[in-house]
């Protein structure tokens, strides 16, 4: 490990009290939204502000919170086409002295123009009492009716999975069945406290991940258009899960089985316990694990990230800790490849680190200047740092792929300008024997014109090639 973390710290922006795992999501392409327990949201972007790009925090007024409310989870999505706008879920708990009570609220705006107006949308609530306690809001694509739909799914203290579908006729969401389209979490062992699911490319089929309360760790593979689960598999842990989330590796799809669909492995995270990958869990299942080491010398894991920081196409492993230590590890293929189906090879490797002064509760990656730089939005018990691509280190990968990128056009140019020399010389070739063979015509057809002429000449034949006369001899004799 190098220990250089690429991040420098661009802003701080301080909560008036503390959020938590479930409390922080991307609204759109360019705003995050931060909600603390004490029942504010704050709209965290960037602003054109004097001709410069600044950070802006603002607290967004959504209607139906009480004041007193304490808020558990948020979650926002855009409606999958051809329906459009901007769904908020937040979830919360109204404390009225002696009895809590437990409430999902949605909003979503259907007037024309409002659809992707944030404080348009926070007038426009649908307010649903729970009679559970909440915890995960999440949201997911299925396939539905012959398109996609968006639909939020919620886990709760009653070791269930709730789903919330859109009624398009009454411009509303509806609880419906959860085993309806999501036939695989119904029968939970325990409360699920977190849950990723991912469609596999170019088939109908999809894979659903939970972590639960007592530390049992599933996944299901389910047809879609059959609602048919197709496998699954559990595993025990010690200790709650904090974290599941599924993807996929360039470099062990490039040396893995040739199954036609790219490996799918497993991150899991818990409370007490060294995090783990499950390597490729549709053909071994939760068998094989790669560790993720020191995971576990900075307390809790509490949150994780799968994306690609350092622009190779390949993702690292982000975890952030109550340890006050945000952890970054990359995989590394072996020396020898190709290690077979029984062992595969390659190891993670912590690659840098980073301390901050409060535990760590929620991360996030979001383009928020719209540069193409992604930024890194990390929640902590004090508030929102956001962190960029240090641009010196930006600047050095811009280069080496420039560099790299010039050199693969020279090399093109340079097979290019050869191919040409060889069709030139190949060109040459066919010119020159082009010209020989008129060559040999030309003395052919003069070797022709001679014979004909002798034949006149000597009458042996005519140019028709019919007999002639021969000519009569006569011999003159001197007289006596």
């Amino acid at each position: 490990m190098d220990g250089t973390c690429p991040f420098v710290e661009d802003s701080f922006s301080r909560f008036s009290s503390q959020s938590n795992i479930y409390g922080l999501c991307a609204a759109g392409g360019r705003d995050l939204l931060a909600a603390t327990l004490k029942g504010k949201v704050i709209c965290f972007k960037y602003q054109d502000l004097r001709q410069k790009i600044r950070p802006v925090a603002k607290e967004v007024q959504f209607t139906y919170i009480p004041v007193d409310a304490e808020i558990v989870s948020i979650d926002a999505f855009h409606k999958s086409p051809p329906k459009r706008g901007l769904v908020v879920g937040i979830t919360f708990i109204k404390d009225s002295g002696d009895k809590a009570s437990h409430f999902l609220n949605i909003y979503c705006d259907y007037e024309p123009g409002s659809e992707y107006n944030l404080d348009s949308i926070a007038q426009s609530c649908l307010n649903l009492e729970l009679q559970f306690t909440p915890f995960q809001l999440y949201h997911a694509e299925v396939q539905c009716g012959g398109g996609i739909e968006t639909v939020f799914l919620l886990s709760g203290h009653d070791q269930r999975i709730h789903l919330y579908k859109e009624n398009a006729s009454l411009h509303q969401f509806e609880e419906q069945p959860v085993e309806s389209l999501f036939p695989e979490l119904q029968d939970l062992p325990s409360n699920v406290l977190w849950m990723d699911v991912v469609s596999v490319p170019g088939s109908s089929r999809r894979i659903t991940a939970f972590g639960c309360q007592s530390g049992c760790v599933g996944v299901a593979l389910v047809d879609q258009e059959r609602h048919e689960v197709l496998q699954s598999w559990r595993v025990q842990q010690d200790g709650p899960i904090s974290t599941v989330l599924l993807f996929t590796l360039r470099e062990q799809n490039q040396t893995g089985p040739g199954s036609g669909e790219p490996p799918f492995n497993l991150l899991v995270t818990s409370t007490m316990e060294m995090a783990v990958v499950y390597r490729d869990v549709l053909s071994r299942g939760l068998c094989s694990q790669a560790l993720l080491p020191d995971s576990e010398l900075h307390d809790s894991v509490l949150c994780a990230l799968v994306t690609d920081l350092d622009f190779d196409g390949e993702p690292e492993v982000l975890l952030g800790t109550y340890g006050q230590e945000l952890l970054c590890y990359k995989f590394l293929l072996p020396e020898e490849r190709g290690r077979g189906l029984e062992e595969p090879g390659g190891r993670f490797e912590l690659v840098w680190r980073r301390s901050f002064q409060s535990p760590l509760l929620s991360i996030n990656y979001v383009d928020l200047t719209c540069d193409g730089l992604c930024e890194l939005a990390v929640i902590s018990l004090k508030g929102l740092h956001v962190l960029q691509h240090s641009l010196t280190h930006t600047a050095d990968v811009f280069l080496q792929r420039l560099r790299q990128r010039v050199a693969l056009l020279q090399e093109e140019e340079r097979k290019g300008g050869e191919e040409k020399t060889e069709e030139e010389g190949e060109g040459r070739e066919r010119r020159k024997e082009e010209i020989r063979k008129e060559r040999r015509r030309r003395r052919r057809r003069r070797r022709e014109r001679r014979r004909e002429t002798v034949s006149r000449v000597g009458g042996l034949t005519d140019v028709t090639g019919e007999e002639s006369v021969r000519p009569v001899s006569v011999r003159f004799q001197a007289a006596d």
